[in-house]
């Protein structure tokens, strides 16, 4: 077996909600990214208009884990789906990733909206989402999925 990957933020989230929930996301919120970082690092990100961000459930606790099969929120309407079907915190390295619209670059504070992460949760990797690498093709999706995110953004 390898060794596990260590890797460390290279920013945070400042402002926006300070505790999670399931919906009624989207209002705004800075990436504030490293200061020791040179501000060459951003040059020409504000030409794009999302990025993809991976980021860190970090209010969540390692042990709430849960490597079975479950209802999305609990709702016995939806059918059982294992861990990796869920985009939650119970995945087993309790990482994330957002698609949030880059509002503006002022130095190294990235401002966003749509962006479902909370005040001070870890940012591990920024990059500009690219049309041409979005999935091709026909995309399929549970029809509980839609049912469950209706309320997802504000």
């Amino acid at each position: 077996m390898t060794q596990p990957l260590e890797i460390t933020p290279i920013g945070t989230v400042i402002g926006g909600r300070v505790e999670p929930t399931d919906d009624h996301w989207g209002g705004p919120a800075i990436i504030r990214l490293d200061p020791d970082f040179p501000v060459e690092v951003v040059q020409g990100l504000a030409e794009f208009s999302h990025l993809l961000v991976v980021w860190h459930f970090h209010k969540a606790a390692p042990d709430d884990v849960a490597l079975h099969a479950r209802n999305p929120r609990n709702n016995p309407a939806w059918p059982a789906t294992g861990t990796f079907v869920h985009r939650n915190h119970r995945r087993p390295n309790q990482l994330a990733q957002s698609f949030p619209h880059l509002v503006k670059v002022d130095g190294l504070d990235l401002h966003v909206v749509e962006l479902d992460a909370i005040d001070g949760t870890p940012i591990y990797d920024v990059a500009p989402y690219f049309r041409e690498m979005r999935p091709r093709g026909e995309v399929r999706e549970q029809s509980w999925q839609a049912e469950m995110l209706t309320d997802y953004w504000e």
